[in-house]
């Protein structure tokens, strides 16, 4: 299992942060490797179910999400089920008028040789990936106040 974390922290309220993290067509524009959204419906928890379109060192990997925790202002926690499964995590922590948000992405990578050669690159990719889509998460809400 790969597991990969980051944290930022954004200068606007956790309300607003969540509430940008929480519409997912804004990860269509956060994380760079997102390159669709489609089918989201609401959740009797307050989450979402959804279809998404991933691009990982350039093949294109589809699935759908599914958030089992979802805690408003607080944690977000995406299940993943398609050519990648595992677990997105996203906590909120209020920071006097700021917020700390830590981005979490645990996925298991195919079996076998292939996925072992893989790892150290997907390792990589994936922290560049995390640290780049917090960083436009914090340059979209500071730049835009």
């Amino acid at each position: 299992m790969v597991v990969v974390s980051h944290t930022v922290r954004v200068g606007a309220p956790v309300d607003e942060v969540f509430a940008h993290v929480d519409d997912p067509e804004n990860h269509v524009e956060m994380t760079p490797s997102i390159t669709a959204v489609s089918n989201v419906e609401p959740l009797d928890n307050g989450g979402k179910r959804l279809d998404y379109t991933y691009k990982m060192v350039g093949v294109s990997l589809t699935g759908t999400m599914e958030t089992p925790e979802y805690a408003e202002n607080n944690r977000i926690v995406f299940e993943m089920d398609g050519d990648l499964s595992g677990t997105l995590t996203w906590t909120f922590e209020a920071v006097d008028s700021a917020t700390d948000v830590t981005y979490t992405a645990e996925y298991d990578l195919p079996g076998g040789v292939l996925g072992k050669v893989a790892e150290p690159i997907a390792v990589r990719y994936n922290e560049r990936e995390l640290r780049t889509t917090l960083e436009n998460l914090r340059d979209r809400l500071e730049l835009g106040r």
